[in-house]
């Protein structure tokens, strides 16, 4: 049921998404509709003890609230398989440090969609590298004004135009990382 009907459904609308033929609504609701089959399933995964094929924390950057966007990116990693820690909106680097410390993830990600909180990403990706934990996460940065370019600037493993891409880039790269 996981990985045929709910993974394999939201990969097909992941597909969909990134090529224009389902929006943000239709998303929304698929992945809503998968949030409510994963609410009848996790505690039946849970009692067979089957792996999650990576795990991520997530959250929007300090003094931004926007959730749209990375509210997705968690469902359809969910879907995809993951575990997802979302620690939420307007998250201090204080707080991305704790989550970091407490749920020891593969990947974490980060939000922005105001331009004016974008840098922030670059404070806590920089407080990392002072704790000397940050070649210890893999380091994904989305939101609509973000681009390749600021995602290399600020120090992040891969910029994510949509939830798609967040998908795919973060299987590729657990999958590289537990390969090494």
């Amino acid at each position: 049921m996981l990985n045929e009907a709910l993974v394999g459904g939201m990969t097909i609308v992941g597909i969909d998404f990134r090529d224009g033929i389902l929006f943000v609504p239709e998303v929304l609701s698929a992945a809503n509709a998968m949030k409510g089959g994963m609410a009848i399933l996790r505690p039946l995964l849970a009692e067979t003890g089957a792996e999650s094929i990576g795990k991520m924390v997530i959250g929007t950057v300090k003094g931004d609230i926007h959730d749209i966007g990375k509210n997705l990116v968690a469902m359809m990693m969910e879907g995809a398989g993951f575990e997802v820690i979302d620690i939420g909106i307007n998250i201090p680097v204080e707080d991305y440090l704790a989550a970091l410390e407490e749920h020891k993830p593969d990947i974490l990600g980060m939000s922005a969609l105001l331009t004016t909180t974008m840098p922030y990403m670059k404070v806590v990706i920089d407080t990392m590298k002072e704790k000397g934990i940050r070649d210890d996460y893999i380091v994904l940065v989305g939101g609509a004004p973000l681009n390749q370019e600021f995602g290399d600037a600020v120090g992040a493993c891969g910029y994510c135009r949509d939830a798609a891409v967040a998908v795919d880039m973060a299987k590729e790269m657990v999958a590289a990382r537990r390969a090494a």
